[in-house]
């Protein structure tokens, strides 16, 4: 029996902004202990995978941030694979193709164990117990799910039903009766009061084959396109896993919908593992705020801030000193572009905001000022008219794309390590304090030859500056077009 736990990484997390955005989506967003919560999810699916494999499907776009998160925890994979979808299709199409990968790989009937991203789980024990229940049901041809006895009506979770009677031979098994969507406060009072209602916690458990079967009987919309994706998809292998890049054209086509809505709520072959492990899903900053203890007056703080009369507030900040005086039951969530101040009982109304910033196209719903790309990251430090400063890190080994700008010349200063660069028909070696221009039209490669961080700060003068002023000749992460 080979378990096979497939982490859903997507979704931009709206109601975490102004740390998630679209470009840098809520799973890796750091706790205060310094890890991420697609970190402590990896972890976890490391210790269940009896195969050695754990597999993501995350964004194209997000594949190296998203793997370089996962290569800084010690675990014992030994293949970690990567499903690179090209747009977002929702979880029905992306535990489609992870389905179709796994069948292929392992075989129809290996069980997966599908772990969204962006939850917590205290108690490790528990949940290990519980995946051995639901896989003994998936074994048997069942999709199974997992319920968490709710601690009280909570408005923002969906609800499962179940039979109060567990299955025949399986204890901590039960037939699911309905899923309830999120309900109001007086209808969740009168769920958790009766028992037999559990928190919907999103993690699901079946083979590959069952849940293929299913997928092709309620959503062919979803499943047809799906195979198709994976069939037309290019692969690229390595010493320690896979990447899997769905193709576009197929992908596209299949349904945007939920695995609840898709197959989950219309399946009459649900059971539920019902469970108390100390479960959390962080979908607000009212949950991350929570994961702080509070101080005497009930404020809870990660970064630096002085207080004067204030209660019950959260804070966060990424650098700056936070100031606050006399006020009560607010949220301020501080980062180098962006300051977010919300009444603690609004916070799942942040999402308004970055409705907001995405219909007037402004980059802080997709961007932070810092942007990470495969080769490291750019920060731009201050931009005007006819100009952009920026500070470029190049990680050991990487390099940028060979490539040409139309309207903007630049000018690099090396900082610290050491550059090889081709500027037009010129090789040059730099070192910290020596600098190059490359005028526009000149083709020109940045490249780390060696085992530090490449810092240098690069000056832009022209026209027009943005990011879409890119011809790209040659790529080794894959993103220049095919010749």
């Amino acid at each position: 029996m080979k378990i096979i736990p497939v982490i859903i990484c997507g979704g931009a997390g709206t109601r975490l902004w102004p740390v998630s955005r679209e470009a840098f989506p809520k799973p890796l967003l750091k706790l205060a202990d310094g890890q991420s919560l697609l970190q402590k999810t990896f972890l976890r699916a490391s210790r269940v995978a009896n195969a050695g494999e754990v597999v993501i499907v995350t964004n194209r776009e997000t594949y190296f941030l998203t793997k370089d998160e996962c290569v800084e925890v010690e675990t014992g994979v030994s293949q970690l694979g990567f499903i690179l979808e090209p747009t977002a299709r929702n979880t029905a199409a992306a535990i489609a193709v992870a389905a179709e990968v796994v069948r292929q790989q392992h075989g129809p009937d290996a069980i997966m164990l599908v772990m969204p991203a962006d939850q917590l789980i205290e108690d490790e024990t528990a949940f290990g117990e519980a995946v051995q229940h639901a896989v003994g049901s998936a074994q048997e041809g069942r999709l199974v799910t997992f319920g968490i006895r709710p601690t009280g009506p909570e408005t923002g979770y969906g609800y499962i039903e179940f039979e109060a009677q567990p299955l025949p031979g399986a204890q901590a098994v039960h037939k699911v009766v309905r899923f309830v969507e999120k309900p109001e406060l007086e209808v969740a009072k009168e769920l958790v009061a009766d028992g037999r209602h559990l928190w919907n916690a999103g993690m699901f458990c079946f083979t590959a084959e069952t849940m293929l079967a299913e997928l092709a009987h309620y959503v062919p919309g979803v499943a047809e396109p799906s195979l198709n994706a994976v069939k037309e998809a290019k692969r690229s292998t390595s010493a320690d896993g896979y990447a899997v890049e769905l193709d576009n054209a197929q992908f596209s086509k299949a349904e945007n919908i939920s695995i609840d809505y898709a197959v989950m709520e219309r399946s009459d072959n649900v059971n539920v593992v019902p469970c108390e492990m100390g479960w959390s899903d962080i979908g607000s900053w009212q949950s991350i705020s929570e994961l702080t203890q509070p101080d005497a007056r009930g404020n809870r703080i990660h970064g630096e801030a002085e207080l004067h009369d204030v209660d019950n507030c959260f804070v966060r900040s990424d650098g700056r000193l936070i100031g606050m005086v006399g006020v009560h039951d607010v949220i301020v969530v501080d980062t180098a572009d962006a300051l977010l101040i919300a009444a603690r009982d609004r916070a799942q109304d942040v999402k308004q905001i970055v409705a907001k910033l995405k219909s007037a196209n402004h980059d802080a719903y997709r961007l932070h000022r810092t942007v990470h790309r495969p080769w490291g990251t750019y920060t731009v430090l201050e931009e005007g008219d006819r100009f952009k400063m920026k500070r470029i890190v190049v990680k050991p080994g990487a390099s940028l794309s060979l490539q040409m700008h139309h309207h903007r010349s630049e000018h690099w200063i090396v900082v610290s390590g050491c550059a090889d660069i081709v500027n037009g028909e010129q090789v040059i070696s730099l070192q910290p304090n020596e600098s190059t221009y490359i005028p526009a039209g000149h083709k020109h490669r940045l490249i780390n030859p060696g085992v530090m961080n490449l810092v240098l700060i690069e000056v832009q003068c022209g026209e027009y500056l943005g990011e879409d002023d890119i011809v790209r000749f040659e790529d080794i992460y894959g993103r220049a077009p095919a010749a």
